[in-house]
């Protein structure tokens, strides 16, 4: 960032620090609601005490970030946004590695990475063999409405 003002060396040193004004403070705020609804039901920051497995809340992100992308808005067990819980797993999974409590039990490391690469070369030659097709995508928005 170049905006830096020649009359204030605070400028020059604060440059250089982890700029924390990047990340949305409505993704703050919208976090923690799942982690209130956390603390409410296992206890205030109970990861740091206990330490928790990976997949646990990786496969608790998956589910709620599945079901929000297939159109429900809240849980239904909460009435929390799908995306509070998301976000309220993510920062746990992030604390708890900081924090060296993370069980680490993810997968044993495949060929991940490789067939993602490998699959992806087929979009560019799949949107050329369909260029002159316009077929309607469907959305959210073409959801029948319920009374």
């Amino acid at each position: 960032m170049s905006d830096l003002k020649d009359t204030n060396p605070k400028d020059i040193v604060g440059s250089q620090k982890l700029p924390l004004h990047l990340w949305p403070t409505t993704a703050t705020a919208m976090g923690c609601l799942g982690l209130m609804d956390g603390a409410l039901k296992y206890g205030r920051a109970n990861w740091r005490a206990a330490g928790v497995r990976a997949s646990i809340y990786f496969d608790a992100a998956n589910r709620h970030l599945a079901a929000w992308f297939e159109g429900e808005a809240a849980d239904p067990d909460s009435g929390l946004p799908h995306l509070a819980h998301a976000l309220a797993c993510l920062a746990i999974i992030v604390d708890a590695e900081a924090a060296g409590l993370l069980v680490d039990d993810r997968q044993v490391p495949g060929g991940h990475r490789r067939l993602v690469d490998a699959l992806t070369k087929h979009v560019a030659r799949l949107q050329v063999v369909h260029a002159e097709r316009a077929p309607k995508h469907f959305t959210i928005a073409d959801a029948p409405k319920l009374p």
